[in-house]
C-alpha cells in the first residue's frame, strides 16, 4: 500500500513533480508527461513511450540519451489521454518523425491512435509499435492479441538506441518491430497491489500459492500454483518461454528479471542464478542481462523473466549506451540542458474560430447539461460498485475512470456555444481527463451524439435515434467490439437498436420518446446483466476469462446504470415548434 502521500487524488501528478525536480537536469515537464531537458540532434526520430502510470521506471524513468525522447503519464493504470499523447509528441519531434511505443492496451491504442493522427494531419510522419510480450495473455498463432509487460524496456531500448544513432524512421520502427517480435515474457505474483488511498490489494493470492501469468495494472496470474523454490520457479518460467521461441531464434538472449514492486534486488539475483543456470544446461548464451525494477506494477508482490533473442542487428542496440534519470548504460557524453526551441512548444490556447449557435441549440444544449448532471450522479453513486465488478478481472480503476470523465464533461459543458460545441467539448475532457478505454470511448460518443442531434429543422424523433446509432458507430469503429465480446457494446448496441426501432416506427414526439428510452434501457440493463455469462473476448479481462465469468462486465453495467438514469429523468420532451 502506499504509505507516502497527500491527496490520493493528486498522487500522480504530485508525484510526477518531485520527479522532475529531482532529475531537471535530464528531463523537463511538459502538459501530459516529460521530454528529453537537452533535445536530441535536429532531424532524429522521437521515440515517445508512455501509458498508465504506477510503473516507475516505465515511463519518465526511461527518457534521455539513448533510450526515450518523451514519455506520457496518465494516471494509475490508465492510459494517458489523446491530447496528452499529442502535445508530448509534439514538445519531443525534432524533425525526423515521431515513432509512439506503448504496451498493447485498449485505452493504449485509442488515445495514441488519435494523437498520430493529429500529427500526421499536421504534417508530423507518427508511427506506432505495439509491445506484446506477455505469452500468459494469448496464446502463439494470436500473438496480437499479447499485452505488453516487461517486455516493454526492450522495445524502448532497440528502438531509442537506434533513433540516437540517427536512424531514420523507417528503420526505427523497423528495428522496434524486430525487437518487439523476438521478445517474450512471462511473470509470477505473490500478492496484488494497492491504489494510492486504497485500503484493500486489487487481487490476493492464496497463501502457499503463487500466480502464475500476472498483469501489469493490477491483473492477477491466470493459474495458481504451489508456491516453490527459486530453482523450481526458475524452470517453470524458463521452460514455459523456451516453448514460445520467434523463428531463427538463436542461441544468444537479452535476459531481464524484473522486479513488480515488492520483490527485492536480492530475490531477483536469487532467480536470475537459477534462469541463467537453466539456459546454460539449454546450450544458450545470456547477453548483458539486466536484474532489479524496470517495469513495475506499484507494490505488487512479483516478478517477471523476459528474453530478447538477439541477432546481428539488435545485439549491438542492446549493448548502446543509454542515460536516464533510472536506466544508465556504458558512457554517455552528457550534455548541458539548452534552450527548447520555440517550435517544439505546443500552445493548447490557440484561438479557434466560433460559430455563433442558434437559440434552438443553445436551448437544447442547455437541456443536454440536465443530463449530463443525472449522469454525473448516478455515476458518483455507483462508482464503488462499478470498481469491484472491474477489478474482478482487470485493474478495478472504471468507477474512478467514470466518475474523473463525467465530472471533466460536465464542468466543461457551456449551453452558450450550442448543443454541438458544448457536446464536443465535454468528449474532448471526458476523453482527457479520465484517459484509459473507456475515457476515449466516451468522448467519441458525446462528440458523435452532439453531431447527430444539433439541427434546427430536423425531426427530433429522427435526430434521437441518430444520435444512438451514431454513438454505437463511434465505439465499433474505434474500439472493434462486436456483440459477445464482453465490452459495452452488449449493453450499447441493443440500446441503440431498441431505441431507433421505437422512434423510427412512431408518429409524434416528447412522450414517446421518454417510452422510447425506457424501452432502450431496460433492454441494456437485461444485456449488461447477460454479460455475466461471457467470456471477455478483448481488454484487460481477456486473460482473465475463466475469472470474469459469472460476473457481469463492468462497461456494459455503467452504461445501462446512464441509460436508465436518462430514460427516469426523461419527461415528455416539447415538439420541435415549441422548443423554437
Amino acid at each position: 500500500m502506499t504509505r507516502i502521500a497527500n491527496d490520493a487524488a493528486d498522487f500522480v501528478p504530485q508525484a510526477l513533480a518531485g520527479f522532475v525536480a529531482a532529475h531537471g537536469d535530464l528531463v523537463r515537464a511538459v502538459d501530459g508527461g516529460v521530454v528529453r531537458a537537452s533535445p536530441a540532434p535536429r532531424g532524429s526520430v522521437a521515440v515517445v513511450v508512455g501509458g498508465g502510470s504506477g510503473h516507475y521506471p516505465a515511463f519518465a524513468g526511461v527518457v534521455g540519451a539513448g533510450m526515450a525522447s518523451g514519455a506520457v503519464c496518465g494516471n494509475i493504470f490508465t492510459s494517458p489521454s489523446a491530447g496528452q499523447a499529442y502535445r508530448v509528441a509534439k514538445a519531443a519531434h525534432r524533425g525526423g518523425g515521431v515513432l509512439f511505443s506503448f504496451g498493447n492496451y485498449a485505452g493504449d491504442v485509442l488515445h495514441f491512435g488519435e494523437a498520430q493522427e493529429r500529427l500526421r494531419e499536421e504534417g508530423i510522419d507518427a508511427r506506432t509499435v505495439l509491445c506484446t510480450d506477455d505469452i500468459a495473455s494469448a496464446p502463439i498463432d494470436e500473438i496480437h492479441k499479447r499485452r505488453g509487460i516487461a517486455g516493454d524496456f526492450t522495445v524502448f531500448k532497440i528502438a531509442g538506441a537506434a533513433a540516437e544513432r540517427g536512424d531514420s524512421l523507417d528503420e526505427v520502427e523497423r528495428l522496434a518491430r524486430l525487437a518487439n517480435h523476438r521478445t517474450r515474457t512471462l511473470g509470477v505474483a505473490f500478492g496484488g497491489c494497492t491504489f494510492p488511498g486504497a485500503d484493500e490489494p486489487l487481487f490476493t493470492v492464496p497463501e502457499g500459492m503463487m500466480s502464475i501469468g500476472l498483469g501489469i495494472h493490477g491483473e492477477p496470474g491466470i493459474r495458481d500454483v504451489p508456491r516453490t523454490s527459486s530453482a523450481e520457479l526458475a524452470q517453470t518460467l524458463v521452460d514455459a518461454l523456451l516453448g514460445d521461441v520467434p523463428e531463427h531464434r538463436g542461441d544468444r538472449v537479452a535476459v531481464i528479471v524484473n522486479g513488480l514492486g515488492t520483490v527485492k534486488y536480492e530475490e531477483l539475483f536469487v532467480l536470475f542464478g537459477d534462469v541463467s543456470s537453466r539456459l546454460e544446461e539449454a546450450g544458450i548464451t545470456v547477453v548483458q542481462p539486466e536484474v532489479g525494477e524496470l517495469v513495475t506494477s506499484l507494490d505488487m508482490a512479483g516478478a517477471s523473466v523476459t528474453f530478447l533473442w538477439l541477432d546481428d542487428e539488435l545485439e549491438p542496440l542492446w549493448a548502446a549506451p543509454a542515460y536516464t534519470p533510472a536506466y544508465r548504460k556504458g558512457r554517455v557524453e552528457i550534455v548541458t540542458a539548452d534552450a527548447v526551441d520555440d517550435e517544439a512548444e505546443v500552445d493548447v490556447d490557440a484561438a479557434v474560430d466560433v460559430v455563433e449557435a442558434s437559440q434552438w441549440s443553445q436551448h437544447a444544449a442547455a437541456v443536454a447539461l440536465t443530463y449530463l448532471e443525472v449522469v454525473r450522479t448516478t455515476i458518483h453513486e455507483h462508482e464503488t460498485e462499478l470498481g469491484r465488478i472491474d477489478a474482478i478481472a482487470g485493474d478495478g480503476d472504471h468507477g474512478v475512470g467514470m466518475r474523473t470523465g463525467i465530472d471533466a464533461a460536465t464542468d466543461a459543458a457551456d449551453p452558450a456555444v450550442g448543443l454541438s460545441a458544448m457536446l464536443t467539448a465535454a468528449g474532448d475532457a471526458w476523453s482527457e481527463k479520465a484517459g484509459g478505454t473507456s475515457g476515449a470511448l466516451w468522448g467519441a460518443m458525446l462528440r458523435a451524439i452532439g453531431r447527430a442531434l444539433d439541427h434546427d429543422d430536423a425531426d427530433l424523433r429522427h435526430a434521437v435515434a441518430d444520435a444512438a446509432r451514431a454513438a454505437l458507430d463511434a465505439v465499433t469503429s474505434r474500439g472493434g467490439a462486436h456483440v459477445g465480446d464482453k465490452t459495452m457494446v452488449d449493453a450499447l448496441d441493443p440500446f441503440a437498436r431498441t431505441l431507433a426501432a421505437r422512434l423510427d416506427a412512431g408518429a409524434g414526439a416528447g412522450a414517446e420518446i421518454g417510452a422510447a428510452l425506457h424501452a432502450a434501457a431496460r433492454a441494456a440493463t437485461e444485456a449488461a446483466a447477460a454479460t455475466s455469462g461471457l467470456r471477455p473476448a478483448l481488454g484487460r479481462a481477456r486473460p482473465l476469462a475463466e475469472k470474469s465469468l459469472g460476473h457481469p462486465d463492468a462497461g456494459a453495467t455503467s452504461l445501462a446504470l446512464i441509460a436508465t438514469a436518462i430514460a427516469e429523468a426523461s419527461t415528455s420532451r416539447p415538439t420541435r415548434e415549441e422548443e423554437r
